[in-house]
């Protein structure tokens, strides 16, 4: 009874995975910047210990389109501070976190923070 008012019968939601790679050294940066010259390279820069960045993550996650022909990096920059300051770098963009990039021939042709990662329509990139 109690599960019909309050909705405890619904079936559990299938979480969608994502067809993350993990970025983790330095030299995958080149290996990044070269691989854009002909397929988008999307570098997903995350905090593990702030709210706002999972959220974000989750949100991504939920709006992210499975279809899109482009690699997707996952950065933990609290372990991997040394590949995120470096990402920052090689790619001219000032650090935030969350933070999405959009790499293309080389260069970072769009890059999002916070709520506006999700504003991002990712198909004008590919």
């Amino acid at each position: 009874m109690f599960g019909k008012l309050f909705g405890n019968n619904k079936t559990p939601k299938e979480e969608k995975v994502l067809p993350w790679q993990n970025l983790t050294t330095i030299d995958q940066l080149d290996e990044i910047e070269l691989s854009s010259k002909g397929k988008t390279q999307l570098i997903f820069k995350h905090s593990t210990r702030c709210g706002i960045s999972r959220m974000v993550l989750n949100q991504f996650t939920e709006a992210y389109d499975l279809d899109l022909n482009a690699d997707l990096y996952y950065l933990d920059l609290l372990s991997y501070r040394d590949v995120s300051n470096e990402v920052g770098y090689k790619f001219q963009v000032m650090h935030q976190s969350p933070q999405l990039l959009v790499i293309k021939n080389g260069i970072t042709v769009a890059n999002a923070s916070h709520g506006a990662i999700n504003d991002l329509d990712l198909s004008n990139f590919v």
